[in-house]
């Protein structure tokens, strides 16, 4: 009985210590309007968090931050050169500072947008700052690898077949 209390108590503690930031849901019909929510698990060893910084995918539009009181967003624009005065296009990054966070708690940072026109998965590489360290949640699977098989893996949306 000890030995599987043990065992059940290594499993959580592991699982706790693998927590990702992962967006809910993590998949839609491609050309659709969607809210990702992009979940903050834990801190850093401990500390809390005080930023959350996503990089966005190429292929959105329409693009929004959810507002969270206690943070300030902070939107980084993609800037289009050409003839003329440079305009800013669509959001390319995307950070939340404020909080703290307690590493005790989780909180979730929402992006809305408009998803491409066609499948594919997206990948949202984003750094969670904290008062003492960082975790960067930035690494892409490469081909034929699982997305939980790579340290420190990237969040993403699966965008699927367009809906008729």
């Amino acid at each position: 009985m000890k030995s599987i209390i043990a065992a059940a108590l290594f499993a959580i503690s592991a699982s706790v210590a693998n927590a990702h930031i992962t967006s809910s849901p993590d998949s839609a019909p491609a050309n659709s309007h969607f809210i990702a929510h992009f979940t903050v698990p834990h801190g850093c060893a401990g500390s809390p968090t005080i930023a959350v910084r996503i990089k966005l995918p190429d292929g959105l539009s329409e693009v929004k931050p959810e507002h969270k009181a206690g943070w300030k967003i902070t939107q980084r624009h993609y800037e289009f050169s050409g003839p003329g005065p440079k305009t800013l296009g669509a959001p390319e990054e995307i950070e939340w500072r404020g909080g703290p966070l307690p590493d005790d708690e989780y909180e979730s940072f929402g992006i809305t947008m408009l998803l491409p026109p066609y499948p594919t998965t997206l990948y949202f590489p984003t750094v969670q700052t904290c008062e003492k360290g960082e975790n960067d949640w930035v690494t892409i699977p490469a081909p034929g690898q699982q997305w939980h098989d790579v340290k420190e893996p990237a969040p993403f949306v699966r965008v699927t077949s367009p809906t008729q």
